[in-house]
């Protein structure tokens, strides 16, 4: 029998403890703060220690709950178990995984280069962090949910790991000055994202383990007037993504409402896939 209130307090995070990889990037400040303020405890993981701890202070004072921040770099894969610890040590089980880290690499001239012109160790630099530690972390955080028989983990992917950039809109666009495109490694690796959510979804299912992909759209951010205008008029709701368009999703995912929902990708594209 529904109950008042059943639904409300299914989203709910009161109690659980999140992690969010890639927390001080431009969506992962606004994700680590959707789950702080339906109360959950955060624990922030991303290269530079000193930007997670402002982003723990700053989460603490707004929404009244836990946050830490953790230095970590993903890529070294040797060092997630001692992450995993110290964050249950400080913080306690962790219920919740947003595997959200990506990476563009050390040199932004060469994650641009064209396909005839790609660095192999770019490739690999890129892949390392974007594909490589997702299933490193999610194994990590996964087995140990699994073996609690219970817990979220959700994948940040990209509109472009579904469908393929169209190249046209890249035509006179910047990305705060400078000239954009988006490379092959990108769609690659958040291709991989999708499949790699279906491959843990089925494989830690009967354990209570939910995994399932965030796919993201075009989000505002810097890009010059003339991409915003080509990649909107790509777009049924005709604008870009702000983050506070995606965060609703990741909640939803995060909490009972999906305790039903497993292995999916969630498309929040502004309907750019429809077309």
């Amino acid at each position: 029998m529904y109950t008042a209130g059943e639904s409300r307090r299914s989203f709910d995070l009161s109690n659980k403890v999140a992690v969010v990889t890639g927390a001080t990037g431009i969506l992962g400040r606004w994700f680590s703060a959707a789950l702080a303020d339906h109360g959950a405890t955060v624990a922030l993981v991303d290269r530079d220690q000193t930007a997670c701890d402002s982003l723990a202070n700053e989460l603490r004072a707004e929404f009244s709950v836990e946050a830490r921040g953790y230095g970590c770099d993903l890529a070294l894969t040797a060092k997630l178990s001692e992450l995993a610890d110290h964050i249950e040590n400080d913080l306690g089980p962790v219920d919740i995984l947003h595997n959200n880290a990506a990476s563009k690499g050390t040199s932004l001239d060469r994650f641009f280069d064209p396909i005839e012109d790609f660095d192999p160790m770019v490739w690999r630099e890129i892949m390392a962090v974007n594909l490589d530690s997702a299933f490193f972390v999610a194994r990590e955080f996964g087995s140990r949910m699994a073996r609690r028989f219970e817990g979220s983990i959700i994948q940040t992917a990209s509109i472009y790991g579904v469908v393929a950039p169209d190249q046209r809109i890249y035509e006179g666009s910047s990305y705060n000055g400078r000239p954009i495109s988006s490379p092959a490694v990108y769609s690659a690796s958040k291709a991989g994202i999708v499949g790699l959510t279906k491959y843990l979804a089925c494989y830690w299912g009967e354990q209570g383990v939910r995994v399932n992909t965030l796919t993201p759209g075009g989000v505002s951010s810097g890009q010059n007037d003339e991409f915003v205008q080509k990649y909107s008029a790509r777009i049924p709701l005709a604008r870009m993504a702000q983050p506070s368009d995606i965060t609703g999703a990741l909640v939803y995912l995060a909490s009972p409402a999906s305790r039903y929902v497993t292995g999916q990708n969630i498309i929040v594209d502004g309907g750019l896939t429809s077309w």
